[in-house]
Order: C-alpha cells, then structure tokens, then sequence
C-alpha cells in the first residue's frame, strides 16, 4: 500500500468532528474583568466560548478590540465571530446569532445602610450615580436628568466603583453585577479592603437574548451552541463562574 492511500485511509477513518475542526478568531472587549483578561487569554467569557468551541474540536483564538470596535472588526471579516454585536442587527448582514454565552446583569448598587430604594427614573433624583462608560447611552431614561444636574459619572476603571460607593463619594453605582463583585473581591484579597453590605436594585428586566456571541459559519455556530449546552448539563458552566467570583 503506497503513502497516499495509507492517508487516504485514515482520514476516512477520522471522526468528522474532527475533519471540520478550526480555528475561530473571536473578538473580545479588551478590558473587562471578569469576562476577559487579554494578558492570559483568561476570564469567564473567554474560557466559556473556548471550552464551548473545543467540545467538537475547535481551537479558539481570541483577539481583544476596544468595545466600540467589536462589531466593525466582525463586520469586516477580520474576525470569525464576535462576543456581541454592541446592539446592532447582524442578521441582516448575514451574521448567525447563537445561544447567550453569559450574562450581564446591570443593576442599581447602594449601600445598605443608605436605605436607597430606585424604582423608577425619579428616585434619582439628587442622588450622584457612577457608572461604567456607555451606560448613559444606554439607560437615557433613566440617566439623563442625573446628567443634567451634573451628579453623573463614567469611569472606566471599575475597581473605583467599589472604592467610591464604599467611601460614600457617590451614591449610587451602575454596573454589571458579577463585575462590581469581582472587583470587590479582588480589592479585599490584594488591598485588605473591608466594604460595607450594599443592595442591589434591578431596573430594567434581563433578556438573554440582549447578548449573544454572533458568527459567520453556521457549522462552527452550531457546534458552540452543543459545546456550551455540554458545559451546562455537566456543571462546568457553573465552575467557570465560580473560578472567578467566589
């Protein structure tokens, strides 16, 4: 038997799963803690879309863009899929959304002691909220007239907001919920910080469907759908959020 059919031979004999692995550059935000440590290639959304690629073979490459740039770099073609389309309708372009593959639970967050209660837009009103950039965009109903009195602020680093709240600088923060506990964490492990209980207040209802990973192959899309339902029915889904956030 020559060398080629030998290799024919056993590329038949190769699971399929196999054969159509690839390597699947994923854009990332490049700084978001806990979801995405560019440095290590670490985080929970970066080991929750490796891990759910690598369920059928795929290799995952991540590559990290400023936010606004996610979806221009997917769009592009410079990249195989993208983490979120930042509120923008991919379908359209021919982009093929999948299953969530985490979740960004934005609240409200007091200090308990405060006694705070936010219901609605108005119970803002005289209180100075600090929030992570963008979030004004997002939320103008309830965050243009806390702009407008000047008791509004954006900071990028969000290690602030814990410091800043727990300080009484600002009255209220914005953030995700698993961020503002993450760094809340890491400021008690590496700087002995002791934070006061705060509450948080939910304001606008979770849709999963909000934040979706979106690609250009269905094939590979549909693998990660299996990978990440794999991920969730045998708890490693849940070890992954753990790893970061206890």
């Amino acid at each position: 038997m020559n060398i080629f059919k030998f290799l024919l031979l056993i590329l038949f004999a190769m699971p399929s799963t196999f054969l159509s692995a690839a390597e699947v550059r994923v854009a990332f935000g490049e700084k978001i803690p806990p979801f995405c440590f560019p440095a290590t290639d670490s985080g929970i959304e970066v080991e929750v879309i490796g891990e759910a690629l690598a369920f059928r073979g795929h290799v995952l490459k991540p590559e990290y863009y400023p936010f606004a740039r996610i979806p221009v770099a997917f769009l592009a073609h410079n990249v195989d899929a993208a983490m979120t389309d930042l509120g923008r309708d991919m379908e359209s372009e021919g982009g093929l959304y999948s299953d969530p593959a985490v979740f960004y639970d934005n609240v409200f967050i007091t200090l308990k002691e405060r006694n705070i209660t936010i219901n609605k837009p108005e119970d803002l009103q005289g209180l100075s909220v600090i929030a992570f950039s963008g979030a004004a965009k997002r939320y103008p109903k309830w965050l243009q007239h806390v702009q407008d009195s000047n008791l509004y602020y954006e900071q990028n680093n969000q290690a602030l907001q814990a410091l800043t709240l727990d300080r009484q600088h600002y009255d209220v923060v914005l953030s995700d919920r698993n961020i503002f506990k993450y760094f809340t964490l890491h400021l008690r492990r590496e700087k002995g910080f002791d934070p006061k209980p705060v509450e948080e207040q939910h304001f606008v209802e979770l849709n999963p469907m909000d934040y979706r990973p979106v690609f250009w192959d269905e094939h590979i899309r549909d693998d990660f759908n299996a990978g990440l339902k794999h991920l969730k029915e045998t708890g490693r889904y849940q070890e992954i959020y753990d790893k970061y956030l206890k």
